[in-house]
């Protein structure tokens, strides 16, 4: 994969809707208020034309995909990320949870992958993000 510095705000708004970009923003504000990352761009493969990934310490705190319809979002969880989840799945909308019971688990963990319609389920996205890493304060 070749390695993208970025993808100009012009190339976002012909892929998502007013809406989906103020959506956009609002998530990549959250996890950068949360989170020092590093922010890489890659072309998307099948899942989307892009793929905009939170990286540190060469590790992908979660990889966003911009589309037409809804944001996608993938977190991959380790077998320790997979049961601090499992503890806490009480706490999770139906829906995450749902979509973590979905998710194929790999060689490499266990890939949840979801779409972000609307802000219903940020509260939600933040608090995974929280089980792989722990936000700064």
């Amino acid at each position: 994969m070749t390695k993208m510095e970025s993808v100009k705000d012009e190339e976002l708004k012909s892929i998502l809707t007013p809406s989906l970009l103020t959506l956009w923003t609002s998530v990549i504000a959250k996890i950068d208020a949360a989170y020092d990352m590093e922010k890489v761009w890659d072309k998307g493969g099948k899942a989307a034309k892009y793929v905009l990934r939170f990286r540190r310490g060469g590790k992908t705190l979660v990889s966003l995909f911009p589309n037409e319809s809804a944001i996608g979002l993938m977190v991959v969880y380790g077998k320790d990320e997979r049961a601090k989840f499992e503890a806490q799945q009480a706490n999770f909308s139906s829906r995450v949870v749902s979509e973590y019971q979905i998710a194929k688990t790999y060689h490499d963990g266990k890939w949840i992958i979801f779409q972000l319609p609307d802000e219903d389920v940020m509260n939600d996205l933040l608090m995974l993000l929280s089980i792989k890493r722990k936000p700064k304060k």
